[in-house]
Order: C-alpha cells, then sequence, then structure tokens
C-alpha cells in the first residue's frame, strides 16, 4: 500500500508494468502497491498525461490476475447488489463518500487538472461503475478507505496476499513467437 507521495520505481518496474499489460506503461508516477513477491499490482498514474489528457483514474490495477477476477466479477452484476447497498445503507454511502474525498486528495498531491477537479474513478461517489478502480484504490490506500473496493476483494478470486505471477517477459515472449509468421 502507497499513497502519494510515492517511493521511486526502477525502469524494471515500468518494463514489468508494460508486460503485465501487454502495451507499454503511460505516465507512471509510482507503484502504489504490490504482490507479495513484489511485483506491481496498482500503478499510479498521473492526473495529465503526457499528451495534454486528463486522466481521473489515478490508481489502474495492472497485475493480470488480479484484473482478471475482477473482471468475473463484474461479470455476475455484483455493481448492481453494490448499487443497491450504497442507495440502502448510509453507513457504506458515508464511507464511499469519504473514500472519493481521499482519492482526490491523493491525485490533488500530484498536481491540479481543473478538466477533472471533484471527478475520481470507479463511480465514486454516488455510484458503482468500475470495480478494476474502486479495487485498485483499496489496495493502494488500505482496508477501510474504500468500503465497494473492500468488498470486491473480498468476494474476489485473488488475493493480494498470495502470489500468483507469472514470468511476464516469458508469456510476451510466447506471445510474440505465436502470433509471428512462420
Amino acid at each position: 500500500m502507497t499513497r502519494p507521495p510515492f517511493d521511486p520505481f526502477t525502469p524494471a518496474d515500468i518494463d514489468l508494468v508494460s508486460a503485465q499489460l501487454g502495451r507499454p506503461a503511460r505516465n507512471v508516477v509510482g507503484i502504489a502497491a504490490r504482490c507479495v513477491c513484489g511485483a506491481p499490482t496498482v500503478v499510479a498514474t498521473a492526473p495529465r498525461l503526457a499528451d495534454g489528457t486528463p486522466f481521473p483514474t489515478l490508481y489502474y490495477l495492472c497485475h493480470p490476475a488480479a484484473t482478471a477476477a475482477i473482471s468475473s466479477l463484474e461479470a455476475t452484476q455484483v455493481m448492481n447488489e453494490y448499487n443497491d447497498l450504497l442507495a440502502a445503507d448510509d453507513n457504506v454511502r458515508s464511507a464511499y463518500e469519504r473514500a472519493h474525498a481521499s482519492f482526490l486528495f491523493d491525485r490533488d498531491q500530484l498536481g491540479s487538472v481543473p478538466e477533472i477537479a471533484g471527478i475520481s474513478s470507479g463511480g465514486m461517489p454516488s455510484r458503482v461503475k468500475c470495480l478494476h478502480a474502486l479495487a485498485a484504490h483499496s489496495l493502494a490506500a488500505g482496508p477501510g478507505v474504500n468500503p465497494i473496493g473492500d468488498l470486491a476483494l473480498e468476494r474476489a478470486t485473488w488475493s493480494p496476499t498470495v502470489c500468483v505471477c507469472l514470468d511476464y517477459f516469458a508469456e510476451a515472449s510466447a506471445g510474440e513467437s505465436r502470433s509471428a509468421p512462420a
């Protein structure tokens, strides 16, 4: 768990994130959460990309197993359940609003981007839209900060306490050789 200011990351971290994503990592400002083995799980991305595009999603889930588990969870329509919970439970709704404020505070530490002022990610503060963003926020901020992200992580088939990392570089090389013309 890491929140701004972030510890320095290494070129090897960026290479690993790029391998995890299957594309070059963009505008990484920190590694916000790591697997128990040390591999990046969540990257923090600048609120304004190098090309000038505002980017509201500070915490980005990059670990393939975590991403797959959260995608599977989203496919069960659990977001409807979580939206109903927000509507029905004042305590959860208040905690979610505090998570939104916490997210905005973290992102503002990296610079002000007027185009996204007040906009966090994942649907906060009033709805559940993207469990990937909410789980990433929970992994970065730690348990108890984002109640919906915490619920998603509890229900997911992936756990941040168990390493299921692949050799991402071998996987990338295998994919390239499989797709190369004969």
